[in-house]
């Protein structure tokens, strides 16, 4: 009876959309890592997105997406400044010789 009384409450829980903001039930939400490996969950804490933005998600590769947000000042710095700082840590991880042609 415990294990039903567990899942209960957790089937109540309410979580947020990281992309959209929506509030929805946990059950009806899919998890989001943002180091790309939900399925190693020991020590981890989820973030959620709802159903549609879970669709929309690319689910390519995102191998040093997370230093390169953590770099640019995901969080820490205003709009502007973080996407250019994204946009030419991108663009210096995509073209390794761009600044000698210039």
């Amino acid at each position: 009876m415990g294990n039903s009384m567990t899942w209960w409450r957790h089937s109540e829980k309410q979580v947020t959309c990281i992309a959209c903001g929506e509030t929805l039930a946990r059950e009806d939400a899919r998890e989001y890592d943002k180091h790309g490996d939900r399925w190693s969950r020991e020590g981890k804490e989820f973030e959620y997105l709802c159903k549609p933005c879970h669709r929309d998600c690319c689910h390519q590769c995102r191998n040093g997406l997370e230093q390169t947000l953590v770099a640019a000042g995901a969080g820490r710095t205003d709009r502007k400044t973080f996407l250019r700082r994204f946009c030419e840590l991108a663009a210096d991880d995509t073209e390794p010789n761009r600044n000698e042609s210039s």
